[in-house]
């Protein structure tokens, strides 16, 4: 088992033991019959993290790590269609296309589930109630924007496999710009805009410096995340 196997399942074993916890503690609070929609999705998410961490395996383990990049003119013309490589280089860029997908998907439902949070935390205060309403509209639609960057980035769409000729940048799932540049940059602008939220409300809160600094640091962990 090579070290990013391993890495991945660690990573995958330690959250779905944190969203465990959190579903028990939140069960130990309210009861099981009061969950709210946030616990829910995030028992969803844990579901989504485990197919997105299967799906990262699957590109080194069935598909050798191989997709429609990395290769010179002359190796994409002389590539038979017919070999076993050409096969592993079509699986992996399918593959790639699934997890960029389910990666996105993962991130966004998070945001979600923070926004709802948001959204039962600041009831009743009217100007934080707008700030969460915004908060909706920019997850899902920087979610949809990220997505379609995803799906139509590459037209025609078979070209997001294609060997030869070399479909270009755009259609290589594996190292595409435009998947990367529009996920990373909506993912930090999301984040950025969440945390104006809860921060601003427990910095003007009444309580003990010690309970009001350990909440900022676990609501302000989006920082680290970005």
């Amino acid at each position: 088992m090579d070290s990013f196997t391993i890495e991945a399942f660690t990573l995958l074993g330690t959250g779905i033991f944190i969203i465990g916890l959190r579903l028990f503690a939140r069960i130990t609070a309210v009861g099981i019959k009061n969950l709210a929609l946030d616990d829910y999705l995030m028992c969803l998410a844990a579901i989504v993290y485990a197919l997105e961490t299967v799906t990262a395996y699957a590109v080194g383990a069935w598909w050798r790590g191989l997709a429609n990049n990395g290769m010179t003119d002359e190796q994409r013309k002389n590539l038979d269609a017919n070999s076993h490589e050409f096969y592993l280089r079509v699986g992996g860029s399918k593959t790639q296309l699934v997890g960029w997908s389910l990666y996105t998907l993962l991130l966004w439902m998070i945001k979600l589930c923070m926004t709802i949070l948001y959204s039962r935390l600041t009831a009743g205060v009217n100007n934080m109630e707008i700030r969460v309403r915004i908060g909706y509209v920019i997850v899902i639609s920087t979610y949809i924007a990220t997505e379609m960057s995803i799906l139509f980035g590459c037209r025609p769409f078979h070209k997001n496999w294609q060997i030869y000729p070399d479909p270009g940048n755009l259609c290589q799932p594996a190292i595409s710009k435009i998947d990367l540049y529009v996920t990373v940059v909506l993912n930090v602008a999301t984040d950025m805009y969440l945390l104006t939220i809860p921060l601003p409300m427990l910095w003007k809160a009444n309580m003990s410096k010690v309970k009001k600094y350990s909440l900022i640091l676990v609501f302000g962990g989006a920082v680290f995340v970005m």
